[in-house]
């Protein structure tokens, strides 16, 4: 079954700490944490700081999505900080291998992620360097965008290309957009981790919010 993995961007701000312990409450598999530097994308959020009370709060997954220039420089921190994962971006560094690398090294998974524009053809390249594969289906910066259809293509072309490598391990994880009318449609192309802010925090009942995403 797909797992659905809460944006806390979307939360209250003023009580991560809350929302992290509601969320391990309610039983969601992970956290995922919006890491921007108001360079790479048009926003500032957090740091290693925030995401180091969100650990101190939960003992659930916490997954950091560095939407940042230069990512290699963070990792360390990051981890440090309790991040059990760290994603990054394709377009974000010329090094996207060694920092794959050192994700590994320094014992967290490793994600890479893509933007909309990024085509489909430099995906192929690292699936088997990476523990997961976070594609955007809006513009990287902002919460609250819509869905962005075209984008299941690459994530039927990635999940057919686990197939057809025997890569069972990897996650496909899908970002942006993402509500009880477009769940299905990413389940059905082929992703395993669904991330969702604005529609779950927005939710009367974020328990039933999450089963109707996973079903």
């Amino acid at each position: 079954m797909v797992r659905v993995f809460p944006s806390i961007l979307a939360a209250d701000a003023g009580n991560l700490a809350k929302e992290a312990a509601r969320l391990e409450e309610i039983g969601v598999e992970g956290i995922h944490i919006d890491i921007m530097d108001g360079h790479f994308v048009p926003n500032l959020t957090f740091g290693p700081h925030v995401v180091a009370a969100i650990n101190r709060s939960t003992n659930l997954f916490l997954e950091v999505h560095l939407m940042i220039y230069t990512p290699f420089d963070y990792v360390e921190r990051f981890i440090e900080a309790g991040a059990d994962r760290v994603i990054f971006h394709f377009e974000a560094t010329e090094y996207v291998e060694d920092t794959l690398k050192y994700i590994r090294k320094s014992n967290a998974q490793a994600g890479l992620a893509f933007c909309p524009d990024t085509s489909a053809e430099m995906i192929p390249k690292f699936l088997d360097k990476c523990d997961l594969v976070l594609l955007m289906t809006v513009n990287p910066g902002f919460g609250g965008q819509a869905f962005l259809p075209e984008m299941l293509d690459k994530v039927r072309i990635t999940s057919d290309l686990c197939r057809e490598r025997n890569i069972s391990s990897l996650e496909i994880e899908v970002d942006g957009g993402v509500n009880d009318k477009t769940a299905a449609f990413c389940r059905e192309a082929g992703a395993t981790i669904l991330v969702s802010g604005n529609y779950l925090f927005k939710s009367p009942d974020m328990r039933e919010a999450i089963e109707l995403l996973k079903r």
